[in-house]
């Protein structure tokens, strides 16, 4: 008679339950810094399209470091993967407290890519590091299991930002700071700065405890060879100096533009060694992985944008308060954490690939709704009211619940071993979705004439100039959700046997 493996074997629960606190620190970090976004809109009285460049920062780094994060697990090993990625979080953390002093946004971008730097080096290491803790046969429901921490993180970040972040910001418009004295802007600007130093500086003591456990946790490690320090030593170079010196020579570049030209670095480095480049060679040949990592890249450029602006939908369709959208924000994503949990037990009988297929079908009519239902309010919470249209937003991120771990399952499921560790780090490179997908969002948002703007009749097409926006390109952007979705849809149903990429030609 078969017996089930166990999910995580009792001999790595340490390692494991240390990288669920990875997760959670991660998914705490992320939606914080969804929360940037309207904060430095108001603070810096900047545009959409300047704010969004938090996410281009977070997300970029993503990308352009994953590669290299990739080297250092295949050189050194995960456990040593773990350590670097906190170390850089830490690193960058640390570097709120001049931005903050200098009031400087630019400084702030630079310290969100590195704080990001440190999240992507953790990603890619983590989920393999998961993945490889235990049977094979149960990897895509033990990383559902751990990626259901990461949201709970998640609901942490989105605490935190209410409290310490969105709550600290003066209520002054635009306008009223420009009215105001000099001393008067620098005064409320400084004290809305500290409150958004102090979480990131404090998580500090969270991600150097788990350091220290990793520290200790040397279980007969060999001490890598010169070439090995060479190779992650070169590798850090083509991901690191190309971006830098575009950053310094050209200030002006668009930041998109900049990202994509720094992912070059990275990819030029394995094309060139005849190992890296043979591993990249396998993963192209196998459709299942490269089409998964074109999924991931829609999913979580979706995610991000959704839920950057949920909060910005909140406001201009019921008249809300940003610390009041928070709120909204926070049902989506307590939402999104019960499903996770819901959907990780229902795969123990139905296959990922066609729940997902489920889901993102759900997901595609969520943003129908969204765009075009009404804002009648139906009934109200405590003093939040609740309309269909809104209704559908707050379930779209329960629908997206479950397609991360899926589709990073699904795609290195059954991969080669001598090229998981690349692979992973593709995966993770498609994070840089969340850097296109929610500027393709904001252009449209920003945008009273744009072309998607004519399929929404009905609306207030008067033009809102504290949010910079109208109520029918506000309502047109969630077209780029629908498109993404459809994406995930497609590879939930391409590849929704459970046969694994070696059985597939």
């Amino acid at each position: 008679m078969k017996t089930e493996s166990a999910l995580v074997p009792r001999k790595f629960l340490p390692v494991f339950v240390m990288l669920v606190a990875c997760f959670a620190l991660w998914g705490l970090l992320n939606n914080m810094t969804d929360n940037l976004v309207p904060a430095f809109q108001r603070i810096f009285t900047m545009d959409q399209s300047r704010a969004g460049l938090v996410q281009v920062a977070f997300y970029g780094a993503y990308a352009v470091l994953a590669i290299f994060a990739a080297v250092l697990a295949e050189e050194f090993n995960y456990r040593k993967g773990v350590l670097i990625g906190l170390a850089i979080y830490i690193t960058g953390a640390l570097l709120y407290i001049p931005a903050c002093i200098a009031q400087s946004f630019d400084i702030y971008f630079i310290a969100i890519f590195i704080v990001a730097g440190g999240c992507s080096l953790l990603e890619t290491t983590c989920n393999p590091y998961v993945l490889s803790l235990g049977d094979e046969q149960t990897a895509v429901r033990r990383l559902n299991f751990a990626q259901m921490f990461n949201p709970v993180g998640s609901m942490c970040g989105i605490v935190l930002a209410q409290q310490l972040i969105l709550s600290h910001l003066n209520p002054a418009t635009a306008e009223e700071r420009a009215l105001m004295d000099e001393a008067t802007r620098q005064g409320i600007i400084h004290n809305e700065l500290f409150w958004v130093c102090a979480p990131y500086v404090g998580l500090c003591a969270v991600a150097a405890l788990i350091w220290f456990f990793f520290l200790a946790r040397r279980e007969g490690e060999s001490v890598p060879s010169k070439s090995a320090f060479a190779r992650v030593g070169v590798a850090l170079a083509f991901s690191i100096l190309p971006m830098t010196v575009l950053y310094f020579i050209f200030p002006e570049m668009n930041k998109i533009a900049w990202v994509l030209c720094g992912v070059t670095g990275p990819v030029c480095y394995i094309v060139l060694l005849k190992d890296y480049r043979e591993m990249l060679a396998t993963l192209l040949k196998t459709p299942r992985y490269w089409f998964g990592v074109v999924a991931q890249f829609f999913y979580v450029g979706v995610q991000i944008a959704a839920w950057t602006w949920l909060n910005v939908y909140c406001q201009k369709e019921l008249g809300v308060t940003p610390a009041q959208g928070a709120i909204y924000y926070t049902v989506a994503i307590t939402l999104f954490i019960v499903c996770r949990w819901v959907a990780t037990w229902l795969m123990k009988f139905f296959n990922p690939a066609v729940m997902m297929a489920t889901f993102a079908g759900c997901a595609i009519l969520c943003c129908a709704g969204v765009m075009h239902l009404p804002t009648k309010v139906l009934f109200t919470v405590g003093q939040l009211p609740f309309s269909a249209n809104i209704l559908c937003l707050v379930a779209m991120s329960g629908f997206m619940s479950l397609m991360f771990p899926t589709i990073y399952g699904m795609a290195l499921g059954g991969l080669d071993p001598k090229a998981l560790k690349l692979g992973a780090s593709g995966l993770i490179m498609a994070i840089l979705g969340g850097a296109v997908i929610t500027p393709w969002m904001a252009g449209i948002i920003g945008d009273a004439g744009s072309v998607w703007c004519k399929f929404i009749n009905g609306f207030d097409t008067a033009w809102d100039a504290n949010l910079k926006l109208t109520q029918t390109s506000l309502r047109a952007s969630f077209v780029v959700p629908a498109i993404c979705f459809a994406v995930v849809l497609a590879y939930a149903l391409v590849f929704k046997s459970n046969k694994t990429n070696k059985e597939i030609k």
